[in-house]
């Protein structure tokens, strides 16, 4: 199995190359050159434990990491999980059930796939005797998520770009007040999309990412969606018989990550009729879906802060393979949408892909909605998940955070505020981060200052 990028103009890799470079030298996101079919695995597969499933799942795609080695590293992964099911599902009504993702450290479903990959990224420089750098960007929790994967690993430092005052609070102290010496918060005066295009521009520069060992570990290290792909098909082996054959997957989004991990496994043959796609006020993605224009416009501060972006990263794994995986005709979208900041798509899976936005009135008025009617609490990004759920189909929607990650706003719409006592502890410990502008000579400056060189 290699890897080749969506624009088609970078060697094809093995897994672990690609998982080490992240994003790929031609600008380009890594992808299977082929995908498996998994429709005749998935009978073997139902009574496997969440680590042993990802162990067997992403075998197919990593035979250059020895089976034992990734057995053991997908247990170690999970081991943190306060939940054994780590990804339990809830039943609200007969057709609709949560799929709760916020068990892991950092109490979001980032930590899915981040813990793992901090692992292979620990594994990989203990095998090489060599340094890791990680840089990223988050609107909230990838950031943390991605900080408590390396937490002191050694050989590793990790560079977090976040939108200054536009994290929740308890966001930002999840990713400041570790106290561990591998770990950079860096503050920047402006968006989370300036954030993003700041860690593109740093990969871009090639030289200054091979002299620093750069790997990047938002949702464009192909490791995450891989890793993404699993609690998808954890799920619905889990389900009903009779929900499987209606199964819609309801994703609140922002970067497109989440929501492309499902496409694909319903790629790979895993019978999943439709995904929703969930977003907040920023709906670039439900006008995208509505319309077929992918349209960049401005970012407005939400209640759901994680998902306030206009430039969703992992848009282009899906041109990949709408254009028919021609990357000729990927770099051509790519540069038009930079050109004109905005593509229009000639053909989308209607059948599959639908969409919703909420507004954040839509978010309180859910939040208390279905704490009402279920006694069950919503985070604000799960709350935008509840717009409009088809009756006719089994609803499984991902709760992507836990609400005591927003008390409050959750506080304000059930009158009960949300606490954790994970969330708790860090409120008297002191915030360490590093203010830099949205520039990307001076955060290249700091990481030259700071990156682990052995």
């Amino acid at each position: 199995m290699k890897f080749i990028s969506t624009r088609g103009a970078a060697d094809p890799v093995t897994f672990r190359e690609a998982v080490a470079i992240g994003l790929a030298p031609d600008g380009g996101l890594y992808l299977p050159q082929f995908l498996p079919d998994l429709s005749q695995r998935l009978r073997a597969w139902e009574q496997l434990s969440y680590a042993d499933l990802c162990a067997e799942f992403l075998g197919l795609f990593a035979p250059d990491i020895p089976e034992e080695v990734l057995t053991k590293l997908c247990h170690r992964s999970y081991g943190r999980f306060t939940h054994p099911e780590i990804a339990p599902l809830k039943r609200l009504d007969e057709r609709t059930f949560v799929l709760e993702l916020f068990h892991g450290p950092t109490l979001a479903f980032k930590d899915l796939a981040l813990q793992l990959l901090g692992n292979l990224y620990g594994w990989e420089c203990e095998q090489r005797g060599s340094s890791i750098n990680v840089l990223g960007a988050t609107s909230g929790d990838t950031g943390a998520a991605a900080i408590h994967g390396l937490l002191g690993k050694p050989r590793t430092a990790i560079f977090i770009l976040y939108p200054d005052g536009r994290v929740s609070p308890l966001q930002e102290r999840q990713m400041t007040c570790t106290g561990a010496a591998n770990v950079y918060a860096l503050a920047i005066d402006g968006s989370f999309d300036d954030a993003q295009r700041i860690v593109k521009e740093a990969f871009g520069d090639h030289e200054f990412a091979t002299q620093h060992r750069l790997s990047a570990v938002n949702s464009i290290n192909l490791a995450r969606i891989l890793a993404q792909c699993v609690y998808y098909l954890y799920t619905w082996l889990r389900l009903p018989e009779a929900a499987r054959e209606s199964v819609e997957f309801v994703v609140p989004t922002g970067n497109f990550g989440n929501v492309f991990a499902g496409w694909l496994l319903a790629r790979m043959g895993v019978p999943i009729i439709g995904i929703k796609v969930a977003t907040n006020q920023n709906d670039l993605l439900h006008r995208f879906f509505t319309t077929g224009e992918y349209r960049i416009g401005t970012v407005h501060p939400s209640a759901a802060p994680s998902m306030d972006i206009q430039l969703a990263s992992n848009f282009e794994r899906l041109l990949y393979y709408v254009h028919d995986e021609n990357p000729t005709r990927v770099r051509a979208a790519m540069a038009e949408l930079r050109a004109n900041g905005s593509y229009r798509v000639p053909a989308l899976e209607r059948d599959l892909f639908s969409s919703t936005t909420a507004t954040d009135a839509d978010i309180a008025q859910t939040i208390a909605r279905v704490s009402a009617q279920h006694g069950y609490t919503l985070d604000p990004h799960t709350a935008c998940a509840f717009q409009k759920l088809d009756p006719a189909r089994t609803s499984v929607v991902l709760a992507t955070a836990h609400p005591a990650k927003f008390p409050e706003v959750v506080g304000a719409a059930t009158g009960t505020v949300p606490v954790h006592p994970v969330l708790e502890a860090l409120k008297s410990k002191p915030i360490v981060k590093h203010c830099l502008p949205a520039d990307v000579a001076a955060v290249k400056r700091f990481v030259a200052e700071h990156a682990v060189r052995t």
